[in-house]
């Protein structure tokens, strides 16, 4: 992931899954809030019912593949060793494996009868892979320093709520704000992976700091060289999650109106009708 290609593939992955989830929950929700539950899963109503699993399953192993050929495999068969310059490729690659495996498991679950799995299961196991990529990013950013290390810490912030969201889903399959909360921190990570993209590796690099290379053909670095620059640095990428949680802020408002206005179950109007007789009672 020591570029811009590494971070938009798992980005575009993660926001797509986190999109769709939060359209596939309003979109549940609107029509039937008391049968509400909370799915692994969502399928799709047109086209392939399984597209969410075929994107998570088939992108995560589309981009291990990708990291595992970044560290230059093919040094082990020629009795080499694997290449200690990319042997963060390895980690990327064994993260991503969990995501395969969540997918792989929720496909399996699906369409045979051999390994049938609850929606709350597999939830873990979801929560899970998010784990993998906690405690992978945790140790990793060890070896960033400055702006690079500030990026990653606000990627292990949404990382951690996520899988809080997850797990409590988990434990109340009926809750509604934890399976939104969840697709709605799935995009936001998927977004910022694009932003540290830009900022890191793009065009979008903070006035003052400067990319260097420890060696030919090594991944560059962000330095900034003093501390009022880091500092600004910083409050540049604190303003840059704050506009990605506003605009799944408002995809997710969008998202509800449009649910509501096609599938409004009869309750939702019940419920706010009967809050407005009340005030004007109330006001009276």
């Amino acid at each position: 992931m020591g570029d811009f290609v590494g971070h938009a593939l798992p980005g575009s992955l993660l926001l797509a899954v986190g999109l769709w989830r939060v359209w596939a929950s309003i979109a549940r929700f609107a029509a039937d809030p008391p049968a509400f539950r909370i799915r692994a899963w969502s399928p799709f109503s047109a086209g392939p019912r399984l597209l969410e699993l075929y994107v998570v399953t088939g992108g995560a192993f589309l981009d291990m593949c990708m990291e595992l050929f970044y560290s230059n495999p093919l040094r082990v068969l020629t009795g080499r060793g694997v290449d200690p310059a990319h042997l963060n490729g390895l980690e990327h690659a064994g993260m991503l494996l969990m995501f395969f495996l969540f997918g792989a498991l929720a496909l399996l679950s699906h369409t045979t009868r051999y390994l049938p799995l609850s929606d709350t299961a597999l939830g873990l196991v979801f929560a899970t892979a998010f784990t993998s990529e906690f405690l992978l990013f945790y140790f990793h950013s060890t070896t960033h320093v400055g702006l690079e290390a500030y990026y990653h810490r606000l990627l292990l912030l949404l990382i951690g709520l996520c899988i809080a969201a997850i797990v409590l889903g988990a434990l109340l399959p009926t809750s509604f704000a934890a399976d939104l909360g969840t697709g709605a921190l799935i995009a936001v990570q998927g977004m910022w992976f694009f932003q540290t993209g830009f900022t890191l590796y793009g065009p979008t690099l903070p006035a003052g700091c400067a990319r260097s290379f420890a060696a030919p053909g090594a991944d560059a670095h962000v330095e900034c060289p003093d501390g009022a620059v880091l500092e600004r640095a910083e409050q540049l990428a604190n303003l840059q999650l704050f506009g990605l949680v506003f605009l799944v802020f408002v995809y997710v408002l969008g998202c509800y109106s449009v649910a509501t206005a096609r599938f409004g179950h009869p309750d939702l109007t019940t419920t706010t009708n009967d809050k407005h007789v009340g005030d004007i009672e109330c006001r009276r």
